[in-house]
């Protein structure tokens, strides 16, 4: 009895009654605060609004200048590093993981096009892993595939699922990567459906996990073409030009504060860890008032999680780009 009843008050909690306390106790507490808090001519509230400009801006300045550091001092010296090594500082093995679901075909072509290109141009052994839902995906791809003609150490494989979300999809492509038994040396990449490679991009960017034995994930810079008015095209070039900044500062700490679902690179090991990509396919949040949240998107926060709690190191490599297709929103 006393079990059943404290489930019914956590559903009561939970529901539309939790919901009118919570805004209540908000409102109770709103009363508490002095009447010059809502008065847009009193001293008090220009000074908070005031303050809370100076703490956003302050903090804004300082990634500024965390990002110079990063991309003209410390970078430059990783990237000569890695160029030094040259060739021994490159993977036995590459995977490129694509994930594709009813994304248009011209954008589809495109994409895989990029792949396949790069995966002849890196010249050593890749492995692309097409996980899709359809056959027409299916089709197009091996069209691809076919034209470009690749040499005897790129290979394609595909992964079929049920189309029941992203996170299903690089689960089963990431169990199609253990199965291969990579290398220790070996490394993956996590591809968007909508993202395009820049020639260069795995040879650019492989290196740096011989050179940082601790680092199990890195990502890039990101920009993007937008379907859409000079408005639109406008706030997503703001938008990216802003991330560029933000992921320069934390990567002067060797550490993002996501591993970008368009493109991010991993350790072979790490993606094969059964745990990891037990993360990647059911991962939720327990709220205290609203339950358990099981998420469907969000899977490079859980890939960042990961590591973070692993504590793998994760770089960001603001030299080299990826493309993405963004569209805006109908009328």
């Amino acid at each position: 009895m006393e079990a059943q009843e404290s489930s019914l008050a956590g559903r009561a909690v939970r529901g539309v009654g939790g919901h009118v306390i919570f805004l209540a106790g908000l409102a109770a507490m709103a009363t508490l605060l002095p009447p010059a808090t809502w008065d847009p001519e009193a001293a008090e509230f220009v000074l908070i609004i005031g303050a809370i400009g100076i703490w956003r801006y302050c903090w804004a300045g300082l990634h500024f200048v965390r990002s110079l550091i990063y991309r003209h001092i410390v970078f430059p010296r990783w990237r000569r590093a890695v160029d030094a090594a040259g060739d021994s500082a490159m993977p036995s093995h590459v995977y490129l993981l694509v994930t594709s679901f009813r994304i248009a075909g011209d954008t589809t072509a495109r994409v895989y096009a990029s792949v396949i290109d790069e995966a002849i141009r890196c010249d050593i052994p890749t492995t692309i892993i097409a996980s899709i839902v359809e056959m027409a995906d299916q089709r197009l791809i091996k069209q691809l595939f076919t034209m470009a003609d690749p040499p005897p150490h790129v290979t394609l494989k595909f992964v079929r699922i049920a189309g029941t979300g992203k996170r299903d999809a690089l689960a089963f492509g990431f169990r199609a990567i253990a199965k291969e038994n990579p290398p220790d040396d070996a490394v993956a990449a996590v591809i968007d459906g909508d993202t395009i490679l820049e020639p260069g991009l795995v040879r650019r960017s492989a290196p740096f996990f011989a050179l940082f034995p601790d680092v199990g994930a890195l990502t890039t810079d990101e920009i993007c073409e937008v379907d859409g008015n000079r408005i639109y095209q406008e706030w997503y070039s703001m938008r990216f030009a802003q991330r560029q900044i933000q992921m320069s500062s934390v990567g002067l700490s060797r550490y993002v504060l996501t591993l970008t679902g368009r493109m991010s690179m991993f350790r072979a090991k790490v993606v094969c860890d059964p745990e990891f990509i037990r993360q990647v396919e059911v991962d939720w949040i327990d709220h205290w008032r609203l339950g358990r949240f099981q998420f469907l998107t969000g899977d490079d926060k859980s890939t960042w999680y990961f590591l973070l709690r692993n504590r793998w190191r994760m770089l960001y490599i603001p030299d080299v780009r990826i493309v993405t297709v963004e569209h805006a929103p109908s009328d």
